[in-house]
């Protein structure tokens, strides 16, 4: 009696070892996983987002580095599913080439009791990528934009940057070929302007020798005034039209070309997008828009049922994804398993694949957004579902080998 007492402890705090071997080996790789997919995906977005308005002076390098800051949970929230399968696919890799796991079967634990502890960090990646999803990205989101504004907004003629197509204004495109500060404003030599219609057709080009441009700190606008150039104006009804006479001018002076800034930063107001709210707060847009309003229209009833869709399949959206993180935990450990290579080339290759994968199919379901009838909300869920039950097949035919 005693004898099988001393052996069950025994057995006990073996597989407890394994277990908490097991955890850390995996944690770590996924960490380290997790990490390097987060920082090529935060360096893509510096190099989109901010980057040019560093190089140019618009934001500084204290701003510039808090605001890359706040792009980490915005980035986690896409790494954290990749990084999870990459570093199940390494860790169980290497442990079936190292023979590890046959090693752990033939002293009587089953696949599925071997993935145990895989499984419990697949749940714990799961809950912290909700909290991500629903509340720390948001959050982030919502505050990057404003502070990005908010920088830009305190150095509004930075804007205006040289040998550079500017598009930030709307309907309007810039060019400079040098600009020179004094106390009357910035003034510009070899100006290039393009006004633009509402399917981005030139309508109107000027071209001026210089000009100065200056701040309008009540309008909250940059004013251009344009000196010694020539105009051509072409048809509003067809600009692309050239067989239709172009009027061409020439003039001394341009005065008050003004490029309100409103429109540019209105992130920074109270006005937010889906994606940058909180779960609460979407949740209390969806409860108000699911009251029909008196006196309604058809037109209007459209539009508000067309919120609620959007709404859902925000919601559906950040659920699926947190999901992802524990069914790519889940399919990792008999694919590690059953791949049995040691070389991360080959691992890293298949999780790509298997993430590129899942990210084209949900991308291609959220091309349905305009079509509720098709019910994009709950496709999303298709690649989780598809790949937990391809999990289910091969733990059961790893389990009978």
């Amino acid at each position: 009696m005693a004898s099988r007492w001393i052996c069950a402890t025994i057995g006990h705090s073996f597989v407890n070892l394994l277990d908490r071997y097991i955890f850390k080996s995996v944690l770590a790789t996924c960490t380290a996983a997790v990490a390097v997919f987060a920082f090529v995906l935060i360096v893509g977005n510096v190099i989109k987002d901010l980057l040019n308005y560093f190089l140019t002076g618009q934001i500084d390098a204290v701003t510039f580095t808090r605001l890359s800051l706040m792009l980490v949970p915005f980035v986690v929230s896409f790494a954290l599913p990749m990084g999870v399968l990459t570093g199940v696919l390494l860790t169980l890799g290497r442990l079936s080439a190292d023979s590890e796991i046959t090693a752990m079967r033939a002293a009587g634990l089953s696949l599925r009791r071997v993935a145990r502890p895989v499984i419990l960090l697949g749940l714990l990646g799961g809950f912290l990528a909700l909290y991500i999803n629903f509340e720390a990205m948001p959050a982030a989101r919502m505050q990057y934009n404003r502070e990005r504004a908010e920088a830009l907004r305190a150095k509004p003629l930075s804007l205006i940057v040289p040998r550079t197509f500017i598009r930030d204004f709307p309907g309007v495109t810039v060019y400079v070929s040098e600009k020179l500060s004094n106390q009357q404003g910035d003034v510009l030599k070899d100006i290039w302007l393009w006004e633009l219609d509402a399917k981005g057709r030139v309508i109107r080009f000027a071209r001026a020798d210089s000009g100065r441009v200056s701040y309008d700190e009540e309008n909250n606008a940059l004013v251009l005034t344009l000196l010694s150039g020539r105009v051509e104006k072409r048809d509003e009804q067809a600009p692309e039209n050239f067989a239709t006479p172009t009027l061409v001018g020439s003039f001394e002076k341009w005065e008050a070309v003004r490029f309100p800034l409103d429109r540019m930063f209105r992130d920074s107001g109270v006005r937010t997008k889906l994606d940058w709210m909180p779960l609460q707060a979407l949740l209390t847009e969806r409860n108000g828009l699911t009251r029909p309003v008196a006196g309604e229209t058809t037109a209007q009833g459209d539009e508000r049922r067309s919120k609620i869709d959007k709404i859902d399949f925000a919601v559906s959206d950040r659920t699926n994804m947190a999901l992802a993180v524990f069914t790519f935990a889940l399919i990792g450990v008999p694919l590690g398993v059953k791949v049995s290579r040691r070389e991360t080339s080959a691992n890293l290759g298949l999780a790509l694949g298997l993430a590129l994968g899942y990210y084209f199919f949900t991308t291609a379901v959220s091309w349905l957004d305009h079509h509720p009838e098709y019910r994009p909300e709950l496709l999303l869920f298709a690649p989780n579902l598809i790949l937990f039950g391809l999990a289910v097949i091969l733990y059961s035919r790893l389990e009978k080998r």
